[in-house]
């Protein structure tokens, strides 16, 4: 809205009742901003379910609308440029790993590159995991110590390896902006060349990550498809080139690398909490891997309370046999450990605070999961 700075004006989105998921508009504060880089939440947004009307009301609020031009967002914008950004920040600034990689892996509908990142190969020890030095000199207490240590370390972690793979992809659903910025989180850790967990997991692990899956759909607006309307977490089982090209050249490059890990980010209209689904449901899946993914969910809470594994109950697993999302896919197809990470557009309820679920929150638990990485990387592949 322009030209209404200090008016007690009323903004009213009338048909929010036929949004995708009306249920996401419980409890949400509509974001806003006066300079398009600092968003704050409009703490007078109301929903009325009965009339499906959404209204922000800047009467309630202390000195009416806050400027002469102001920008509403369902959560904090994330734009190509931003994402150009991110791309060239790592592929320039990598310090921890000096041969991070820009893969395009191939072009969507529109005519986009689709960006993949890789960390950890070539000049960080390439494919092989060479174990880390144990200890300083060579006194016999010392090597007596280590051996005892080595007890409780797979066969993989004492003498070493292939490195694992992961691929961690983001923004299938362009809507989903916080999923852009939790790509900003953990990046930039992939990038700090002081930080212990990243360099023992690119020591350890290659990883591929997609910052942005579906370029299109966010450039045109769109809150959970592509440029032809396919809503891309629906398309792994068999993707076409034409219908949707990122899911097709994502899988394609994913069959030329393996899969040990994969985790898919997104974003959750109505559920007010960080949780993880995981591959329980689909075919094949054993007790090894869902003790891996339960150990990953364990350790990341451990580092970032604002994921937690419990809630919401609803959300048990995939259907029996569903293998058309890419969290079920990988599971099948690589016999790999799946997972499909969500955050609130509303807040953590367990954490909640005045300004509800952020970029920064989102930035933070990003970084996070680098600690759930690490520690289940050795029981990959097991």
């Amino acid at each position: 809205i322009t030209n209404a700075f200090g008016m007690p004006l009323k903004v009213t989105i009338a048909n929010a009742g036929r949004a995708s998921y009306p249920d996401g508009w419980h409890h949400y504060k509509c974001f806003i901003s006066v300079d398009r880089k600092h968003w704050v939440r409009v703490q007078s947004t109301s929903y009325d379910e009965v009339t499906g009307q959404l209204c922000v009301d800047f009467g309630q609020e202390k000195g009416g609308v806050p400027g002469q031009c102001v920008h509403f967002a369902y959560f904090v914008p994330y734009s190509n440029e931003q994402h150009l950004d991110l791309v060239s920040r790592c592929v320039s600034g990598a310090t921890a790993c000096p041969d991070v990689r820009l893969l395009t892996l191939g072009e969507t509908n529109d005519g986009r590159p689709l960006d993949c990142l890789r960390f950890g190969g070539g000049a960080c020890g390439g494919d092989a995991f060479l174990p880390e030095t144990p200890f300083a000199g060579t006194s016999q207490a010392a090597r007596t110590a280590v051996t005892k240590l080595n007890e409780h370390k797979s066969e993989w972690e004492r003498t070493g390896g292939a490195k694992r793979v992961i691929w961690v992809i983001a923004r299938q659903h362009p809507g989903e902006s916080m999923a852009s910025w939790w790509m900003e989180g953990f990046c930039a850790r992939l990038l700090d060349s002081e930080d212990p967990v990243t360099k023992k997991l690119l020591n350890r692990c290659v990883l591929y990550v997609v910052p942005h899956m579906n370029p299109d759909g966010a450039s045109r607006g769109h809150l959970r498809t592509n440029a032809k309307g396919a809503n891309l977490n629906r398309e792994w089982a068999d993707p076409k080139l034409s219908y949707a090209p990122e899911v097709f050249h994502v899988r394609k490059k994913m069959d030329e690398t393996g899969v040990d890990l994969m985790l898919d980010v997104h974003g959750d209209e109505a559920e007010p909490y960080c949780f993880i689904v995981g591959g329980e449901g689909t075919p094949g899946w054993d007790d090894e891997r869902a003790a891996t993914q339960t150990r990953f969910k364990e350790k990341y809470a451990n580092a970032n309370p604002d994921f937690q594994t419990v809630f919401p109950l609803e959300y048990g697993g995939a259907p029996s046999g569903n293998v058309v999302t890419a969290k079920t896919q990988i599971a099948v197809r690589y016999n790999a450990v799946g997972m499909t990470l969500e955050m609130p557009f509303t807040d953590n309820i367990q954490l909640a605070q005045k300004n509800g679920w952020t970029a920064r929150r989102s930035a933070k638990l990003g970084a996070a999961a680098l600690d759930a990485i690490l520690d289940v990387a050795h029981r990959l592949r097991e």
